[in-house]
């Protein structure tokens, strides 16, 4: 990912934002190393950019634009196929109808706080765009909450690697935790998953050949 960012600067950071808006794909580790590189501080710069603050803003900006664009490309999704998915297969998540409109009340409700704080937040902020379009949530409010979420995020996470600068092997070395931790609570969900799929199967076989 370094070499990517190191290689095709600003459009690297751009294609990164993009996916993590869809998927955790290390938006803390690019903002991070393209704040590090916009510092000047390291021996390689960011193609293209002479370092400086300049720099700097170039990186946020181009974060905010590809994470927002993501972040409508996973509202797409979810919006125009993820609800009639859900209904169909829904069991499987134990996504009842109950639950889906409770969910829709819960995202009525908090989304104008809950929207904003998870693009803003390391991780979760992959797993917000797609249930909002389930949720057919309006595309024309969740745009301006994800853009401050995401602008809030770009300029701490490129400021801490402006501020880390030459201490970037350190950093990296830290953030890679992060990469571990997506990797456990990925796992941990499917095996949580498979138990409660086995447990529902279980008990409605115990059910079927008890005695009425």
């Amino acid at each position: 990912m370094t070499s990517f960012v190191e290689s095709h600067g600003l459009a690297a950071i751009a294609v990164l934002m993009f996916i993590a808006a869809l998927l955790p794909a290390a938006s803390e580790l690019t903002m991070v190393y393209g704040g590090a590189l916009a510092s000047g501080a390291l021996a390689v710069h960011i193609s293209g950019v002479r370092p400086g603050f300049h720099a700097y803003l170039a990186v946020v900006a181009t974060g905010v634009v590809a994470n927002v664009a993501g972040a409508i490309a996973g509202w797409a999704l979810g919006y125009y196929g993820g609800h009639a998915l859900l209904e169909r297969h829904g069991r499987w998540l134990h996504a009842t109808p109950e639950r889906i409109e409770r969910a829709e009340r819960w995202f009525e409700r908090f989304g104008p706080v809950a929207v904003p704080l998870g693009f803003a937040t390391p991780i979760v902020r992959s797993f917000v765009a797609l249930p909002a379009g389930i949720l057919e949530w309006p595309l024309r409010r969740l745009v301006p909450l994800a853009a401050v979420g995401c602008l809030a995020f770009c300029s701490v996470v490129a400021g801490i690697g402006w501020v880390v600068g030459a201490s970037w092997s350190a950093a990296s070395h830290d953030l890679r935790y992060l990469d571990y931790a997506v990797v456990l609570l990925v796992v941990a969900g499917a095996v949580l998953l498979l138990v409660r799929r086995r447990t529902t199967a279980t008990i409605s076989d115990a059910d079927a050949d008890s005695p009425r």
